[in-house]
């Protein structure tokens, strides 16, 4: 019996830490300065999950669970500042997790 309640424990004390799990996306323009997206991300290349990370960790968060292209029509609220240039006016969305 003591094997059952120890096991019901752990497996919710499990599941309150998962479910605590921040997570956050953020969406920033294609020709964002000093990340790469525009070589990385947006193109897919094989060094966007190192990129994504590293824009993840330098606002404090573990890593990057995804990211992928985003349209400007997915974008709701604010659109992130761009140059306006056809090619560069593209976004990618970054979900990070605490």
């Amino acid at each position: 019996m003591r094997a059952v309640v120890a096991a019901l424990v752990l497996a919710g004390v499990t599941f309150v830490s998962a479910a605590h799990a921040e997570k956050r996306t953020f969406i920033i323009a294609n020709n964002a300065d000093g990340y790469g997206v525009d070589r990385c991300l947006a193109t897919g290349a094989t060094c966007g999950a190192a990129v994504a990370t590293a824009y993840c960790q330098s606002r404090d968060y573990a890593r990057a669970e995804s990211f992928r292209k985003v349209e400007r029509t997915e974008i709701t609220g604010i659109v992130p500042a761009t140059t306006g240039s056809g090619a560069s006016d593209e976004f990618v969305a970054i979900e990070c997790l605490r």
